[in-house]
């Protein structure tokens, strides 16, 4: 555990603030600071009493209290705090954090905020599965924030599905595994497709979206790693904290990767064209009904190669992906093999095409010595999962 971990709780309105009262006791147990900001809402269930008490902790109520504010206390107390915990977090407080309303003291806080945030949903089931409400949380995990549950049983209205607050002990367990010893590595993200120019409204591409390698490049960097990510065309929302470097086409990619320096480990999840246009016409080809426009095609620079025959400056470790429509694992292999890469993810996009897009994948890890397969999960898990190998990996070594 780390013993100098310090937690900022905000208790907003709902029946399970009781419960923020066990998971205060249940984290000063395993040596974590807790500083809490009780809600109005949160005060019609717990007193500020009972978790000063069990806090040992001043409880921070208003926004405009004079003391606070002279020392500007919505700022302060972000930072001197390593997260955030909103637990319960109601619809309500979701709500205006997505859209970025600060009206109290714990929406100003979170929006003032330049520190890991969870939430710990509660809610009716209605109100968790309102389509404003996912639309919420969409924004909110698109914008980097850590959501922990809600489960689903019976809940205190009556009904029952998903919108019970996780219990304390899981709540702990999540964030102790979220914020193990942050790791010193500089790492190359990949990601989205390459657009290789026909015309200067036409070009070559694929149907890649880049939401793999953007979440790869999230589990990196909330790892505490230094993250480049070198992104195509893509209409997926990144972080504003990670280094992101847009470009066109494969050559702008691989132009942009030689640049960086001191790359520990490689992750090259985007779908790189392997041609390009030899001629890109400078005006808009017209359509012709008896000729047909020539297009010569040559290949494009093999970024995955470059990386790893480096012998300069190879990373530590080089992992590429493999998308296949047939014979996956001996094609996955044979590229590891060719390319000289440590790993290769590969997916079969014949059996599930919405992987182009969607927000789950199917994977076969691929190293010199193993196959290990992993069952359709999401791409965030997949990433979270990948990222959790590689330091495993680099601390065996």
């Amino acid at each position: 555990m780390n013993k100098n971990l310090k937690i900022l709780l905000i208790i907003s309105g709902g029946i399970a603030a009781y419960k923020s009262l066990e998971l205060i006791r249940i984290l000063k147990k395993n040596n974590i600071k807790v500083q809490v900001i009780l809600t109005k809402g949160g005060e019609k269930f717990v007193t500020a009493l009972s978790v000063a008490s069990l806090s040992e902790e001043k409880v921070y109520q208003d926004l405009f209290s004079l003391k606070d504010e002279s020392e500007m206390g919505h700022i302060r107390l972000s930072r001197e705090n390593d997260l955030i915990l909103v637990a319960p977090a109601s619809a309500n407080i979701m709500a205006h954090t997505a859209a970025g309303i600060a009206y109290d003291l714990a929406t100003t806080v979170l929006l003032a905020s330049n520190k890991p945030i969870y939430f710990a949903p509660s809610m009716n089931v209605e109100m968790w599965n309102n389509p404003i409400t996912q639309k919420n949380i969409k924004t909110l995990k698109e914008n980097n924030y850590n959501f922990i549950g809600p489960e689903s049983g019976s809940l205190a209205c009556g009904e029952h599905g998903n919108g019970r607050m996780s219990e304390p002990e899981k709540i702990l367990k999540y964030i102790m595994e979220t914020n193990k010893k942050k790791i010193n590595l500089n790492i190359l993200v990949t990601a989205g497709p390459t657009y290789e120019a026909i015309d200067p409204v036409r070009y070559l591409g694929n149907k890649s979206s880049g939401k793999q390698g953007i979440e790869i490049a999230k589990a990196f960097q909330n790892l505490g790693a230094n993250v480049s990510l070198v992104l195509g065309p893509s209409k997926e929302n990144v972080p504003s904290n990670i280094n992101t470097i847009n470009i066109q086409s494969a050559k702008d990619m691989f132009e942009a990767i030689k640049k960086i320096k001191n790359i520990d480990i490689a992750v090259c999840a985007a779908a790189v064209s392997d041609w390009k246009i030899d001629s890109p016409s400078k005006n808009k080809i017209k359509k012709s009904d008896t000729d047909k426009p020539k297009i010569n095609l040559s290949l494009n620079p093999d970024i995955l190669y470059y990386l790893s025959t480096n012998k300069k400056n190879r990373p530590k470790l080089v992992i590429g992906f493999a998308a296949e429509t047939e014979d996956l694992i001996k094609n996955a292999q044979e590229k590891l093999n060719k390319k000289n890469c440590d790993w290769i993810l590969a997916n079969d996009v014949s059996k599930n095409p919405e992987i182009f897009g969607g927000d789950n994948n199917s994977i076969s890890l691929i190293t010199k010595s193993n196959i290990e397969e992993w069952n359709t999960i999401t791409k965030k898990e997949v990433a979270e999962k990948l990222a959790s190998k590689v330091i495993e990996s680099i601390e065996k070594n």
